[in-house]
Protein backbone atom coordinates (compact mmCIF):
# COMPACT_ATOMS: atom_id res chain seq x y z
CA UNK A 1 0.00 0.00 0.00
CA UNK A 2 1.41 3.61 -0.56
CA UNK A 3 1.57 6.37 1.66
CA UNK A 4 -1.50 8.14 0.04
CA UNK A 5 -3.56 4.49 0.87
CA UNK A 6 -2.15 4.14 3.75
CA UNK A 7 -3.16 7.38 5.43
CA UNK A 8 -6.75 7.23 3.43
CA UNK A 9 -7.13 3.82 5.31
CA UNK A 10 -5.80 5.30 8.55
CA UNK A 11 -8.66 7.97 8.52
CA UNK A 12 -11.07 5.86 7.46
CA UNK A 13 -10.38 3.41 10.66
CA UNK A 14 -10.34 6.57 12.75
CA UNK A 15 -13.38 8.15 11.58
CA UNK A 16 -15.38 4.52 11.30
CA UNK A 17 -13.92 2.08 13.85
CA UNK A 18 -16.62 3.15 16.83
CA UNK A 19 -19.34 2.23 14.47
CA UNK A 20 -18.32 -1.01 13.53
CA UNK A 21 -17.29 -2.03 16.82
CA UNK A 22 -21.05 -1.61 17.59
CA UNK A 23 -21.79 -3.79 15.16
CA UNK A 24 -19.51 -6.35 15.60
CA UNK A 25 -19.70 -6.73 19.35
CA UNK A 26 -23.61 -7.40 18.44
CA UNK A 27 -22.48 -10.20 16.18
CA UNK A 28 -20.12 -11.72 18.68
CA UNK A 29 -23.52 -11.88 20.81
CA UNK A 30 -22.39 -8.67 23.49
CA UNK A 31 -18.59 -10.20 23.48
CA UNK A 32 -16.68 -7.12 23.39
CA UNK A 33 -13.36 -9.19 22.99
CA UNK A 34 -15.21 -11.18 20.12
CA UNK A 35 -16.32 -7.90 18.55
CA UNK A 36 -12.92 -6.55 18.93
CA UNK A 37 -11.00 -9.73 17.26
CA UNK A 38 -13.96 -10.04 14.47
CA UNK A 39 -13.16 -6.41 13.74
CA UNK A 40 -9.62 -6.61 13.16
CA UNK A 41 -9.45 -9.25 11.40
CA UNK A 42 -12.17 -7.59 9.24
CA UNK A 43 -9.97 -4.66 8.85
CA UNK A 44 -6.85 -7.01 8.11
CA UNK A 45 -8.32 -7.99 5.26
CA UNK A 46 -9.70 -4.49 4.04
CA UNK A 47 -6.21 -3.28 4.09
CA UNK A 48 -5.17 -6.04 1.66
CA UNK A 49 -7.45 -4.90 -0.61
CA UNK A 50 -7.97 -0.87 0.23
CA UNK A 51 -6.82 -0.38 -3.48
CA UNK A 52 -9.58 -1.92 -5.08
CA UNK A 53 -12.63 -0.98 -3.12
CA UNK A 54 -15.25 1.48 -3.82
CA UNK A 55 -17.30 1.70 -0.77
CA UNK A 56 -15.10 1.09 2.52
CA UNK A 57 -18.03 0.46 4.81
CA UNK A 58 -19.87 -1.44 3.03
CA UNK A 59 -17.21 -3.79 2.50
CA UNK A 60 -15.88 -4.28 6.03
CA UNK A 61 -19.61 -4.72 7.35
CA UNK A 62 -19.58 -7.32 4.69
CA UNK A 63 -16.33 -9.11 5.59
CA UNK A 64 -17.89 -8.61 9.38
CA UNK A 65 -20.95 -10.68 8.73
CA UNK A 66 -19.32 -13.46 6.73
CA UNK A 67 -16.71 -13.82 9.48
CA UNK A 68 -19.63 -14.20 11.74
CA UNK A 69 -21.01 -16.55 9.61
CA UNK A 70 -17.85 -18.73 8.96
CA UNK A 71 -17.63 -18.92 13.04
CA UNK A 72 -21.20 -20.56 13.46
CA UNK A 73 -20.27 -22.80 10.93
CA UNK A 74 -17.23 -24.19 13.06
CA UNK A 75 -17.82 -27.39 14.55
CA UNK A 76 -16.09 -26.08 17.54
CA UNK A 77 -18.07 -26.45 20.99
CA UNK A 78 -19.93 -23.19 21.93
CA UNK A 79 -18.73 -21.90 25.35
CA UNK A 80 -22.45 -21.50 27.02
CA UNK A 81 -22.98 -20.17 30.47
CA UNK A 82 -25.34 -22.34 32.25
CA UNK A 83 -27.43 -21.43 35.75
CA UNK A 84 -29.69 -23.38 37.88
CA UNK A 85 -32.03 -20.35 37.76
CA UNK A 86 -32.14 -17.36 36.40
CA UNK A 87 -31.53 -14.41 37.64
CA UNK A 88 -34.57 -12.48 39.05
CA UNK A 89 -35.31 -9.12 37.31
CA UNK A 90 -37.15 -6.38 38.92
CA UNK A 91 -38.35 -3.62 36.24
CA UNK A 92 -39.17 -0.56 37.85
CA UNK A 93 -40.67 2.75 36.09
CA UNK A 94 -36.57 4.28 36.25
CA UNK A 95 -35.65 1.14 34.32
CA UNK A 96 -36.77 2.73 30.55
CA UNK A 97 -33.18 4.55 30.45
CA UNK A 98 -31.44 3.91 27.40
CA UNK A 99 -28.53 2.03 29.28
CA UNK A 100 -30.92 -0.19 30.50
CA UNK A 101 -32.24 -1.16 27.51
CA UNK A 102 -28.73 -1.67 26.23
CA UNK A 103 -27.82 -3.75 28.89
CA UNK A 104 -31.09 -6.20 28.92
CA UNK A 105 -30.69 -5.91 25.10
CA UNK A 106 -27.00 -6.78 24.93
CA UNK A 107 -28.04 -9.93 27.18
CA UNK A 108 -30.81 -11.25 25.69
CA UNK A 109 -28.86 -11.32 22.34
CA UNK A 110 -26.15 -13.41 23.61
CA UNK A 111 -28.38 -15.93 24.27
CA UNK A 112 -29.67 -16.34 21.15
CA UNK A 113 -27.65 -18.33 18.32
CA UNK A 114 -24.90 -16.84 16.33
CA UNK A 115 -27.60 -16.90 13.35
CA UNK A 116 -30.19 -15.22 15.17
CA UNK A 117 -28.33 -13.04 16.50
CA UNK A 118 -26.74 -11.70 13.20
CA UNK A 119 -30.11 -11.91 11.15
CA UNK A 120 -31.47 -9.84 13.82
CA UNK A 121 -28.89 -7.44 13.96
CA UNK A 122 -28.76 -6.93 10.13
CA UNK A 123 -32.38 -6.71 9.88
CA UNK A 124 -33.31 -4.35 13.23
CA UNK A 125 -29.69 -2.50 13.84
CA UNK A 126 -28.45 -2.11 10.23
CA UNK A 127 -31.75 -1.51 8.87
CA UNK A 128 -31.48 -4.01 6.01
CA UNK A 129 -34.02 -5.20 3.90
CA UNK A 130 -34.56 -9.16 3.64
CA UNK A 131 -33.09 -9.33 0.07
CA UNK A 132 -29.82 -7.93 0.98
CA UNK A 133 -29.73 -9.72 4.54
CA UNK A 134 -30.05 -12.60 2.44
CA UNK A 135 -27.42 -12.20 -0.07
CA UNK A 136 -25.00 -11.29 2.36
CA UNK A 137 -25.93 -14.32 4.72
CA UNK A 138 -25.92 -17.04 1.80
CA UNK A 139 -29.66 -17.97 2.33
CA UNK A 140 -32.75 -17.35 1.15
CA UNK A 141 -35.34 -14.41 2.02
CA UNK A 142 -37.55 -17.43 3.39
CA UNK A 143 -34.90 -18.30 5.21
CA UNK A 144 -34.50 -14.61 6.55
CA UNK A 145 -37.94 -14.22 7.15
CA UNK A 146 -38.62 -17.33 9.30
CA UNK A 147 -35.39 -16.86 11.35
CA UNK A 148 -36.42 -13.52 12.21
CA UNK A 149 -39.88 -14.41 13.24
CA UNK A 150 -38.40 -17.46 15.56
CA UNK A 151 -35.33 -15.05 16.78
CA UNK A 152 -37.89 -12.32 17.43
CA UNK A 153 -40.18 -14.64 19.52
CA UNK A 154 -37.35 -16.49 21.29
CA UNK A 155 -35.84 -12.92 22.56
CA UNK A 156 -39.30 -12.25 23.68
CA UNK A 157 -39.23 -15.31 25.76
CA UNK A 158 -35.64 -14.97 27.04
CA UNK A 159 -36.31 -11.05 27.93
CA UNK A 160 -39.89 -10.56 28.50
CA UNK A 161 -38.21 -7.77 30.41
CA UNK A 162 -37.75 -5.96 27.11
CA UNK A 163 -41.32 -5.19 26.41
CA UNK A 164 -41.72 -2.99 29.70
CA UNK A 165 -38.46 -0.61 28.19
CA UNK A 166 -39.09 -0.02 24.88
CA UNK A 167 -41.02 2.30 23.28
CA UNK A 168 -43.44 0.36 21.69
CA UNK A 169 -45.44 -0.44 24.95
CA UNK A 170 -48.58 1.49 23.58
CA UNK A 171 -48.78 -0.76 20.45
CA UNK A 172 -48.45 -4.23 22.21
CA UNK A 173 -52.04 -6.07 22.79
CA UNK A 174 -52.52 -7.59 26.02
CA UNK A 175 -52.05 -11.48 25.61
CA UNK A 176 -54.03 -13.10 28.03
CA UNK A 177 -57.12 -10.75 28.62
CA UNK A 178 -58.89 -12.08 25.32
CA UNK A 179 -62.52 -13.09 26.54
CA UNK A 180 -63.87 -16.09 24.51
CA UNK A 181 -66.46 -14.68 22.20
CA UNK A 182 -69.37 -16.59 21.51
CA UNK A 183 -70.49 -17.35 17.74
CA UNK A 184 -74.11 -17.61 17.07
CA UNK A 185 -75.10 -19.53 13.56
Amino acid sequence: MDAEGLESFRLFVESRSSALLRTAVLLSGGDRHAGEDLLQNALARTAGRWRHIDEPEAYVRQVLYRQQIGRWRLKWPRREVSVAEPPDRTVGPDAASAAELRVVMRAALSRLTARQRSVLVLRYFEDLPEAEVAALLGCSVGTVRSTTHRSLARLRALAPELAALGPADAEQEPASDFSPVEVRP
